[in-house]
């Protein structure tokens, strides 16, 4: 008779870093998260960093738009 599988312990969550949580919504934004790091992102219990990190990149992007729009109306009115 053969034993089944034995499952890894469930690992404790890690505390992640406000650079490494920063650094996941940086490259999950353009699509270049690795499933090791997606795994270790959806593991953490408080998905608050993220969110709060998502409105500061979200909040970026709306403002970078709007300078690189204000320069090149600016640069075709000239």
């Amino acid at each position: 008779m053969t034993k089944p599988p034995t499952e890894d312990p469930p690992k404790s969550p890690e505390s992640l870093s406000p650079l490494t949580v920063l650094a996941s919504v940086f490259r999950s934004w353009f699509g270049v998260q690795t499933e090791k790091n997606r795994q270790r992102d959806f593991s953490s219990n408080d998905p608050t960093p993220f969110i709060i990190a998502g409105i500061i990149f979200t909040v970026g992007m709306i403002i970078a738009v709007i300078i690189v729009v204000k320069m090149a109306l600016s640069a075709a009115g000239s």
